[in-house]
């Protein structure tokens, strides 16, 4: 495990305690089911998690494939970095195409143009063609109010369907990943992790991420208190200014949803020290598509979205 860096003893501590976690849940997955997935998009807390399962079961190759929702709308960096993550580890990797659906008329465009909404069909499609058992994520529940409600081992139905009340006990880290044939189960290795410990954790094992992460000068504009960057998805409208700006994004998905924040931490320290400051959840502060209703993000999941 990685050199801290300097960081205090308090730090190192936890980091440990919360890696040793993550990588038990890991073991237990590859344990337990017979087809499980990684959902990896490049960014942050999926190359943490893709970090920590090669940990898990070194010197062996590590017993996950990798799956991708691609929406059409991601930053081109990220992407770019997904591809060469795959290629440095040499990992297989199923793409599933949003704009195809939509190009088949399975899915429609929505008015707003954000195609986070849209990723539910794909996936559980992609779940259920692929007879995944078990998909890992990296989802934690100091993100968002209706992750944290949810357990580690979380069971989907046939639809991939979420509900609330079939939520299992998970008492002195005993995970039950019982499922019948056609449900599969969610699992959260970081469930318990925060955003500062994705941090701590990056700067203590040297985790490369895509420069999206640090503050760069970027072609934004003001839309909702977000500082949203222009494309094809139908930004800026009028009345809407692009202006260039120093920031940078404390996490990534779909760019007609996800908000830069104003920012000169050009580098993980003092990202460090800006995530300890602030009182905002990085979705809290940046994910529009979490502010459509009080209860987005728990309606979305219990119609199957991750």
């Amino acid at each position: 495990m990685g050199d801290s860096g300097g960081k205090g003893t308090a730090v190192l501590a936890h980091l440990d305690l919360v890696e040793s976690e993550a990588v038990h849940i890991l073991r237990e997955v590859a344990g337990e089911f017979e087809k499980p997935v990684i959902l990896f998009s490049g960014g942050k807390d999926s190359t943490v998690m893709l970090h920590l399962a090669l940990l898990a079961f070194a010197p062996a190759p590590m017993p996950f494939t990798l799956l991708h929702v691609d929406t059409g709308h991601n930053f081109p960096e990220v992407i770019d970095f997904r591809n060469r993550t795959m290629a440095k580890h040499n990992l297989p990797l199923h793409v599933v195409s949003v704009q195809e659906y939509i190009d088949a008329g399975k899915l429609r465009e929505r008015p707003d143009g954000t195609r986070n909404p849209l990723q539910t069909v794909p996936l559980a499609e992609a779940i259920q063609h692929h007879r995944f058992d078990a998909v890992l994520g990296g989802a934690r529940r100091d993100e968002e109010k209706a992750r944290a409600k949810e357990r580690v081992f979380s069971l989907r139905d046939e639809f991939s369907r979420w509900d609330p009340r079939r939520q299992r006990p998970e008492l002195w880290q005993l995970y039950n990943g019982r499922h019948a044939p056609g449900e599969h189960v969610r699992v959260f290795p970081l469930s318990n992790w925060t955003e500062l410990d994705v941090w701590h954790y990056i700067a203590r094992e040297g985790i490369e991420l895509p420069d999206i992460y640090f503050a760069h000068e970027r072609e934004v504009f003001l839309r909702d208190g977000m500082w949203l960057t222009p494309g094809e998805w139908g930004g800026p409208c009028e009345g809407e200014t692009v202006e260039k700006r120093s920031v940078r994004y404390r996490t990534v998905g779909d760019m007609s949803c996800t908000g830069a924040v104003d920012s000169e931490a050009a580098d993980i320290d003092v990202v460090i020290a800006e995530v300890a400051a602030s009182r905002l959840t990085e979705r809290g502060a940046t994910r529009a598509d979490d502010k459509l209703t009080e209860a987005a993000m728990e309606d979305r999941k219990r119609e199957g979205y991750f």
